[in-house]
């Protein structure tokens, strides 16, 4: 069964509602009534009603069996204004802009799932990472006991059968442009959580530089050693391996050459990438050669599922993010 197939039926398991905030974007509109009509969520859309019913009509999309939520009508706004503005009045919030704030979609939009009025939110066709993730840790904020935040690809590689049948998870790959060790470490232990979640199969992290146990020492390379002390120590059932060249992770044969004592070298289907810029190139570069589905970035460690969506998304890309933030809520 092919990945995001397998995603869906988790999702009509326990079914959750999700908020799509940008309802003048028709791939929103047409990514709405597919996931409805898929049974993969209930779809709230937020925004201005007469505009998207206007679009809806133009490109011949049917959107009225999908609940609206026309903000300017809403008998909530006096409410999630009070409430954004009990969170946000410690760095100079007024009452005043908090009602402001909450005519915006997005913002809107993330007050519902702070108030348990909806389980997620997927935004993003129609705005920039920055005015998706700011308003989420304004209001939402992190996991408890968790202060970062970190996003991921969920790729699936067709013909493929390295990682887990060419599925992996990449990251992080938009958010944290220079990690630290540290960072790299608590990246690599969300993802594990994370695939199992979303793939049902274990993890198995792939520390990724350019260099194979020791073969290159820099500081680039020791970045990466570091990270994974830190990983295994902190936690031991993770399985782990690095510093590992990407081959070294996913071929076996590879692996087992340049890590004969490792355990999972050459099997690695969760990949930790050292910075954003190898990152960020390396799902693009496997999304075009390898024609594969890269779905997100899908982001790991707010409270409540958030996720982005690239300005060039396809419609089938919406509603697979819907259904992985579907599970997530889950």
């Amino acid at each position: 069964m092919k990945l995001i197939e397998n995603i869906k039926n988790i999702a009509r398991s326990n079914i959750k509602t999700i908020v799509l905030p940008e309802v003048e974007d028709e791939r929103v509109l047409r990514a709405a009534v597919q996931a409805e009509n898929e049974k993969i969520a209930d779809i709230i859309l937020v925004g201005n009603e007469n505009n998207a019913n206007k679009l809806a009509n133009e490109k011949g999309i049917n959107i009225s069996k999908i609940k609206f939520i026309d903000i300017e009508k809403s008998n909530k706004l006096s409410q999630y204004a009070k409430k954004l503005y009990e969170l946000r009045k410690h760095k100079g919030m007024t009452l005043e802009e908090a009602c402001i704030k909450v005519l915006d979609p997005v913002y809107y939009g993330m007050m519902m799932v702070k108030c348990n009025d909806a389980d997620g939110l997927v935004s993003g066709a129609a705005h920039s990472t920055a005015d998706t993730l700011r308003p989420a840790l304004q209001i939402i904020r992190t996991k408890e006991g968790q202060k970062l935040v970190s996003a991921f690809f969920l790729m699936d590689v067709p013909n493929c059968e390295y990682g887990e049948n060419g599925v992996f998870i990449f990251a992080d790959c938009a958010l944290n442009e220079e990690p630290d060790s540290e960072t790299l470490a608590e990246i690599a232990a969300t993802s594990a959580r994370t695939f199992e979640k979303l793939v049902q199969k274990e993890s198995r992290i792939g520390m990724l530089s350019y260099s194979t146990h020791g073969s290159k020492v820099s500081e680039l390379s020791q970045k990466v050693v570091k990270a994974t002390e830190i990983l295994k120590e902190r936690y031991p059932n993770i399985k782990s391996e690095g510093e590992l060249q990407v081959d070294a992770a996913i071929v076996p044969e590879v692996g087992r050459t340049k890590a004969s004592k490792s355990d999972i070298a050459g099997t690695c289907n969760t990949l930790i990438f050292p910075d954003i810029n190898s990152g960020n190139i390396g799902y693009k570069l496997v999304q075009k050669l390898a024609k594969a589905e890269a779905y997100g970035p899908i982001c790991q460690g707010i409270a409540k599922p958030v996720n982005d969506l690239s300005r060039g998304c396809k419609v089938e890309d919406i509603v697979g993010v819907i259904a992985i933030t579907a599970v997530q809520a889950q």
